[in-house]
């Protein structure tokens, strides 16, 4: 296995945990900022504000979005794996 393979799996690797995380962290990230601008026009302070909603938004999400999280995940490892004995010569 040459180090360009090495760094080409890497590389795989790396963009398929960002393609997988990005719908929770993209339903984090839009539901934190919508409580900070109702935060900012209320002048409501409360932590839990903050934690709460997007602790629900992102189960919805995990539930709405899991199944292809899943099915990406298990495809990727199919072919990683499938892709082992051309890697071992």
């Amino acid at each position: 296995m040459t180090p360009e393979t090495v760094v080409t799996i890497g590389q795989q690797a790396l963009q398929m945990t960002i393609l997988v995380a990005s719908p929770l962290m993209l339903a984090a990230l839009l539901t934190g900022l919508l409580v900070s601008i109702f935060q900012a026009a209320t002048s409501i302070n409360e932590m839990t504000l903050t934690f709460i909603p997007k602790l629900i938004v992102m189960f919805i999400v995990l539930i709405l979005a899991g199944p292809w999280m899943i099915d990406t995940m298990t495809s990727y490892m199919r072919e990683l794996f499938s892709s082992i004995p051309q890697l071992i010569r």
